[in-house]
């Protein structure tokens, strides 16, 4: 078959191209990081609020469901209360502590670094080199990254070799490049699995969110969490997420 001099120059430019693009593939956990960030810092929201109807499933089948009131405010703030507000019930995960109210007053606090809120929210606002350390504290191997395929479509997975379902790992999404699933060691000896899935991801704001939530441990399903009510950009009152102001912050809900 022969080519015109115009099909020669698009043949040419095609081939000139396709080392560019397979040097742009990502091939470690710190370019995927990058990634994210760069993808949807000047869109994502800066803020949401969502009510939330978590499922607690007992191990005699039984299911206690609970109705909780969130605002998440990017990066590293999230509040929950729960229904009523007026009780002054929930936690508060803010500065890397996670802080625990009850009757409005705070009940107990310890150090702790949010991994979800990290993975679906913080990473597109926080620098690279502060989120690489973060995950590093959460025992993560950075060093470990391959491709595979989750709910049918293909993901990048951190943390883990092929066909390890057990070591410390999250998967994002390669197209959209959100999070979508976490996989942990716990229990005694880290002899349990614990999986997290975020799932049916929706648009909001410039950015994702995922309206359901599944917890697992061993393959059996825990906890789920249904987001409803979804908003983004909100104006908050910043004292929200100021642990001393628990039940003074003038409330979204309210």
């Amino acid at each position: 078959m022969r080519l015109s001099k115009r099909g020669l120059l698009v043949l040419c430019a095609l081939l000139t191209m396709a080392p560019v693009a397979q040097a742009s593939k990502i091939k470690t956990s710190e370019e995927l990081i990058a990634a994210m960030r760069k993808k949807y810092a000047e869109t994502w929201y800066k803020n949401t609020t969502f009510k939330q109807v978590t499922t607690d499933y007992e191990k005699d089948g039984s299911k206690k469901v609970a109705v909780w009131q969130e605002t998440i405010s990017m990066p590293g703030r999230l509040r929950i209360d729960f229904d009523p507000v007026k009780d002054g019930n929930g936690i508060l995960f803010a500065n890397d502590n996670m802080y625990s109210f009850k009757n409005g007053r705070l009940e107990s606090s310890r150090p702790l670094i949010h991994p979800l809120l990290l993975l679906a929210f913080d990473v597109y606002f926080l620098p690279v080199d502060q989120t690489v350390t973060k995950l590093k504290q959460l025992k993560f191997d950075l060093s470990t990254l391959h491709e595979d395929t989750w709910q049918g479509r293909p993901v990048y997975v951190v943390g883990a070799k092929p066909g390890d379902l057990h070591s410390p790992q999250f998967w994002i999404d390669q197209k959209q490049l959100y999070f979508v699933r976490m996989i942990r060691a716990i229990g005694k000896d880290g002899a349990l699995t614990s999986e997290t899935q975020f799932n049916k991801y929706q648009r909001l704001g410039g950015g994702w969110i995922s309206p359901e939530v599944i917890f697992m441990i061993d393959g059996k399903t825990t906890t789920t969490e249904a987001f409803s009510e979804m908003r983004a950009n909100v104006a908050l009152d910043d004292s929200l997420f100021d642990p001393q102001k628990w039940s003074t912050a003038e409330h979204w809900k309210q």
